[in-house]
């Protein structure tokens, strides 16, 4: 560095330093946070607990985690896991249909059309599924022929009740009829929550009653069908464990039964049986939660402006955006005497 230099440099000394610039706000309150001890305490106690249950199921022996990892993608589980997926989606497809059939038969203005729909609801949702589901094995003990004909006239075609309600059948169809019973007032409900006025303004348009279901007051029914019926599906793939009652013996919980009765482990083939309701619960939840969002839209409290990191992210793009639409200088800035709609 030259003499020049050194000289506006100044001599070398201890800096001064800098004092904070006043607070240009009087008497500003300075927030203290409220501290929650209780909820570090709850959070520890909860955690030692799991720690202890997780433990308990690692370091038992009586729970064979090496036959389980054995038995875990054996081929008849791997049969029965795709028995009870295919058994959870034909009843849930049949009843999904059932159930909006029934909801407006409920809401329907012909009185014999309610009744039904009442009727069907009452006699399936008061009697245990395990009950229908006997009485579904039993079809062809009580009706050994069906027929299609004109009715208290003669037959057209003629069925083997046996040959034409067969075990897989028969489970189907118990399980649809019971679950639509609970799915038809999920979906009452759902139709329900639309302000009917929204009906009745389509209708002075000259919609169709078939239209106006269809295109407005289904689609907005369904941010409250859904979670429900999300839910349904999750017991619906549990409840297929029950269809030995018919009997049928390709679901997961028969085959890990048939398993542990031969080698004579029960509880190692119980967990791998609840390994897989586990993992298939859990794929369903993940379908469940996006379901819910995309039929949730404008109504998710959880992803409103300012609500968690993705909604503070959302608000700094919506900033950022009309920050730049004020910089291009395309819309006049509001004045003191600008009309403003709230």
């Amino acid at each position: 560095m030259s003499t020049t230099d050194a000289g506006r440099a100044g001599p070398a000394g201890p800096t001064e330093p800098v004092k904070p610039a006043a607070d240009q706000v009087p008497d500003r309150i300075h927030a203290i946070p409220v501290r929650y001890p209780g909820r570090w305490i709850s959070g520890a106690v909860v955690v030692v607990i799991a720690a202890m249950a997780v433990h308990g199921l690692v370091t038992n022996e009586k729970f064979a985690w090496g036959t389980v990892a054995d038995y875990l993608f054996s081929t008849p589980v791997l049969r029965g896991v795709v028995w009870t997926l295919w058994l959870t989606v034909a009843a849930m497809a049949i009843a999904i249909v059932l159930s909006v059939l029934l909801a407006i038969m409920r809401g329907s203005a012909n009185p014999v059309m309610r009744w039904v729909s009442w009727a069907y609801i009452w006699i399936f949702r008061g009697t245990p599924i395990y009950t229908q589901l006997v009485f579904w094995g039993l079809i062809s003990v009580l009706y050994p022929r069906l027929s299609l004909g004109i009715p208290f006239g003669p037959e057209l075609l003629d069925f083997t009740t046996k040959d034409l309600v067969t075990a897989s059948r028969a489970a189907i169809i118990g399980l649809a009829l019971n679950e639509a019973a609970y799915l038809a007032e999920i979906v009452r409900a759902g139709l329900q929550s639309v302000d009917p006025g929204q009906s009745e303004a389509a209708r002075a348009l000259g919609m169709k009653n078939t239209r106006i279901m269809g295109r407005i007051v289904l689609p907005q029914a369904m941010r409250v069908i859904v979670p429900p019926t999300g839910n349904e599906t999750i017991s619906m793939l549990k409840t297929t464990s029950l269809v030995l009652a018919v009997p049928f013996t390709l679901d997961l919980q028969f085959a890990t039964n048939a398993v542990a009765n031969r080698i004579f482990q029960p509880i190692p083939l119980l967990m791998v049986a609840a390994i897989w309701y586990l993992a298939i619960t859990s794929v369903l939840m993940v379908g469940q939660h996006f379901l819910e969002r995309y039929y949730g839209k404008g109504f998710d409290v959880h992803h409103a402006p300012g609500g968690g990191d993705g909604g503070r992210r959302r608000a700094a793009r919506r900033r950022a955006r009309q920050a730049a639409i004020n910089a291009a200088g395309t819309t006049a800035e509001p004045g003191p005497l600008t009309e403003v709609t709230p």
